[in-house]
């Protein structure tokens, strides 16, 4: 688990208290890779509450059952390739999460997410994962 000094899960070098901590928090995310980030966090760190309430109802599971995920996965890194934003509230953020579920090798997820915005918070729609 993270504390306010230790650096974020996301990978931006900010301490989690002035990166994530603070949409885990409550503060609604500035751009559509601040929520994207602040969810790849919240994995890590096994928050499926945000998770949920960052998913635009429209496209939200019932739960994510991330306690019972087994193997789980342990998070090894996060790089965003892009951030675009086709419409003042839309936008598209490519990114690669890097992973392991137990002792196995290390395994790349790539996934290209859509994201919308409503009464000035961004929610993240669906993603294509190769």
């Amino acid at each position: 688990m993270a504390t306010p000094d230790t650096a974020c899960p996301c990978g931006t070098g900010k301490p989690y208290a002035a990166c994530c901590g603070r949409w885990h928090a409550g503060e609604p995310a500035p751009t559509a890779e601040a929520l994207m980030r602040s969810r790849y966090s919240a994995y890590v760190m096994g928050l499926e509450d945000y998770l949920l309430a960052s998913w635009h109802p429209s496209m939200r599971p019932p739960s994510l059952d991330l306690a019972n995920q087994s193997p789980a996965p342990t998070w090894l890194g996060l790089t965003v390739k892009r951030h675009e934003n086709p419409t003042p509230d839309t936008a598209v953020v490519e990114f690669i999460a890097r992973l392991r579920y137990g002792g196995g090798s290390a395994k790349k997820m790539h996934e290209v997410s859509r994201f919308v915005r409503e009464d000035g918070r961004w929610y993240y729609v669906d993603g294509d994962v190769d």
